[in-house]
């Protein structure tokens, strides 16, 4: 079993900021980021692998400075910051894992077996 809690969410208005946290269990290898709006399926953000490779479902976002993952190994803590935030980055976000260090796709939600209870970010003009 991995335990995985976040933290970090919030109300912004457009082009604020927000760093999310997640805190999980050592057990933890692959750890992922996916947001979810009702009635939408969750949609995967990022992920960083048991082998500290990091992949953006949105590259673009990345390179931008948009979104940004990154893994605290020694405190187990996976984070999230958020940067220059629009409306369409609002929803529930989630913290995923798995023991295996190998990820499931970004694509493939259902297949990470292990859930934060997520963490709202609301973006408002």
């Amino acid at each position: 079993q991995v335990h995985l809690a976040e933290s970090g969410g919030g109300s912004v208005q457009i082009d604020g900021s927000l760093r999310l946290s997640c805190v999980a269990s050592s057990n933890a290898a692959c750890l992922a980021w996916f947001r979810q709006v009702p009635g939408e399926e969750r949609v995967g953000v990022a992920r960083v692998d048991g082998f500290g490779v990091e992949l953006y479902a949105n590259d673009g976002d990345f390179q931008a400075g948009r979104t940004i993952i990154s893994k605290d190994n020694a405190r187990s803590i996976l984070y999230l910051q958020l940067n220059n935030l629009k409306p369409e980055d609002s929803g529930m976000h989630y913290c995923a894992a798995t023991t295996s260090r190998v990820c499931p796709a970004l694509s493939r939600w259902f297949d990470y077996p292990f859930w934060g209870q997520g963490t709202s970010v609301t973006v408002s003009s």
